[in-house]
């Protein structure tokens, strides 16, 4: 059960980070040179503490 689980967050995560991408761009007024690099970050973050968030609510 915990796999679908980080599936279904890393899935979420993916659309959430372009979302995020795309507002910082917005209120830029261009798009960064280097997107995926900052999506990579976004994304990174993000999913580190979702996915320790996870494994500590699976633990408990």
């Amino acid at each position: 059960m915990e796999i679908i689980y980080f599936t279904l967050v890393a899935i979420g995560l993916y659309f959430v980070s372009d979302w995020i991408l795309d507002r910082i761009e917005t209120s830029r007024g261009r798009p960064f040179e280097n997107r995926s690099v900052i999506f990579f970050v976004i994304i990174l973050v993000l999913s580190v503490v979702s996915f320790q968030i996870i494994g500590h609510l699976m633990r408990s």
